[in-house]
């Protein structure tokens, strides 16, 4: 493997992935959220700028281009098992739904890259799969800062006034990062099945 620093920065960002499950562990709340968020909002900024360092300074190596998905994928992967887990029973129905699409699809689609081998690159990521994976990113990190909420909001007293904004953090943290969810499910759908389509000359039988 190459040491430059754009493959530096996409191992990095495929250990942080587990971190985020760590976080819960040994840290209590809202500091886990907290850690949690930061670490994953890291992660994200580190995923576009490991890519545009590497064609900016001509660094793209086989190694990073084979790290760069697996990063992106345990990061949702672990973030949306978290989520699931830590979710009010208010949210959960709500979030179980479009999460299991995306798990889904991201199994799907890299068995039939595993199964396409070497004629895998006809699969190359999209536009739009681009802003699916942005839609992810900013559904997960809105979801995370809802946990940030709720904590507070768990602790306020009852006659306590002036923090409205705790609750309106709470419902609105948990709309729009649900809101955005559903829209990377759909797009998560859209780019599969193009991808399946792009796969399909491939998966047919030889008469």
């Amino acid at each position: 493997m190459k040491w430059t620093l754009p493959n530096i920065l996409t191992l990095l960002r495929l250990v942080a992935a587990p971190g985020l499950a760590v976080m819960f562990l040994y840290f209590s709340r809202p500091y886990a959220d907290w850690f949690a968020l930061l670490l994953f909002i890291t992660a994200a900024v580190t995923d576009w700028f490991d890519g545009y360092l590497a064609r900016a300074w001509k660094q793209e190596t086989r190694m990073g281009a084979m790290l760069d998905p697996i990063a992106d994928k345990a990061m949702v992967v672990i973030a949306l098992m978290i989520l699931v887990g830590y979710s009010t029973e208010h949210w959960t129905p709500w979030l179980v739904l479009p999460a299991t699409v995306i798990l889904f699809r991201e199994v799907f689609v890299s068995g039939l890259r595993e199964f396409l081998g070497d004629t895998a690159g006809t699969l190359k990521v999209t536009k739009l799969a681009k802003w699916k994976t942005t839609a992810q990113m900013l559904a997960i990190a809105t979801l995370f800062s809802q946990g940030i909420f709720e904590h507070y909001l768990s602790k306020r007293p009852e006659d306590f006034a002036g923090l409205n904004w705790v609750d309106a953090g709470v419902v609105w943290s948990g709309r729009l990062g649900l809101w955005l969810l559903w829209v990377a499910a759909a797009l998560t759908i859209i780019t599969g099945a193009d991808y399946l389509r792009k796969a399909m000359p491939h998966l047919k039988e030889a008469h």
